[in-house]
């Protein structure tokens, strides 16, 4: 357990953070297209915007939304 401890460990730890940072450091080599942010499908002006709330739709109390719809209830 000794050697595990004194040399083994300690190599798979170095070897992880090795291996770490060539992937991280490989972005250096990648070519400059392959650098920049991923293209987005379509352009954000173009979204159509969610519809908001209006004003005849009925909200519910608060009690419903803690406690359930009335006809939910168990009675007893």
């Amino acid at each position: 357990m000794s050697f595990f401890r004194s040399y083994i460990a300690p190599l798979m730890i170095v070897l992880i953070f090795a291996v770490a940072m060539l992937a991280v450091s490989a972005r250096i080599f990648l070519p400059s297209d392959m650098m920049a942010p991923a293209p987005i499908e379509e352009p954000v002006s173009m979204i159509v915007p969610m519809p908001t709330a209006s004003t005849d739709l009925v909200m519910p109390e608060l009690s419903e939304l803690i406690h359930g719809l009335g006809s939910d209830r168990v009675e007893g």
